[in-house]
């Protein structure tokens, strides 16, 4: 083989390789950082990761916000109507936080299925609900329930404003 048509040789076989290997560590980042979203159904059922960071959303279930009464532990379930999943979170949850709303968690989960979660992101106007929630909600059926449930909250706002 000619020297020069060898030296063309490696140095395209050199650049191939740089990019395989840069792919390579751009998709091992991203796969590192992805946070998929599961419902309480998927969870309950075993299809959500252990020891995994994920996202899990829903409605909270009305009477079921613990907290402690010593530190900024809050225990609480979240349901999509067909399945329900605790959440433990350690911090200040949102102002918006409250039973009957929608949210979404991330966090991973424990060996009892429990989401420890790092992060607790509630609605930020009165009509946002984020896209998995609301889905799921309309899976389970439970989205004419909470639209009820919120169509009776509007109402009481208005007979306090009159």
């Amino acid at each position: 083989m000619n020297p020069v048509r060898k030296k063309r040789l490696y140095i395209v076989l050199a650049i191939l390789a740089g990019v395989g290997i840069a792919v390579a560590l751009a998709l091992s980042a991203l796969q590192q950082n992805i946070n998929l979203f599961y419902t309480p159904t998927q969870i309950a059922t075993g299809e959500a990761p252990q020891d995994t960071r994920i996202r899990a959303g829903g409605l909270v279930e009305e009477g079921s916000v613990k907290r402690s009464g010593n530190s900024l532990d809050t225990d609480f379930v979240v349901t999509d109507g067909a399945q329900r999943v605790t959440i433990r979170y350690s911090g200040i949850l949102p102002d918006l936080f409250r039973e009957g709303q929608g949210i979404v968690a991330m966090g991973k989960l424990d060996s009892q299925n429990v989401l420890i979660a790092d992060e607790v992101l509630a609605k930020h106007d009165e009509n946002y609900m984020p896209p998995e929630v609301m889905q799921a909600l309309e899976k389970s059926g439970m989205k004419q329930q909470h639209d009820a449930a919120k169509a009776a909250q509007d109402s009481a706002k208005q007979g306090y404003a009159q």
